[in-house]
């Protein structure tokens, strides 16, 4: 199983350097978890930048993977994470749901560079 954090779909979307980097763990829809919390984000971006149309196609093949919400559960363990990790509320969610889910996480975000279960892709 896959989590591709907000940069990693950023970065995909915007076919960026490392945007080849995160194909396979975006278009593998079958081991894909999408967090709530990234939807929000990437929408969010893409909208600010791009507008409406272009968000709302990003939003169309996020929700190909299996869309996860941010569970009671989910949402202790994110607060455990980043107070244990210094992770920011944002990055402790997504984390969060990673490991809820066994799966791997796929980042740009130097927040995550030296955890267990992290794809990290330097920028």
């Amino acid at each position: 199983m896959n989590v591709v954090d907000s940069s990693g779909w950023l970065e995909y979307f915007a076919k960026g350097v490392n945007g080849d980097t995160f194909r396979d763990a975006v278009q593998n829809t079958e081991q894909l978890i999408v967090p709530t919390f990234s939807i929000y984000e990437v929408f969010k971006r893409i909208l600010a930048q791009s507008g409406e149309e272009e968000a709302l196609k990003a939003m169309g093949w996020m929700t190909r993977g299996t869309v996860v919400d941010l569970t009671q559960e989910i949402a202790i363990q994110a607060a455990a994470l980043s107070v244990e990790a210094k992770l920011p509320m944002a990055d402790s969610i997504i984390l969060a749901t990673a490991r809820a889910h066994r799966a791997t996480l796929w980042t740009q975000d130097e927040h995550f560079k030296d955890l267990e279960e992290v794809r990290y892709i330097q920028k």
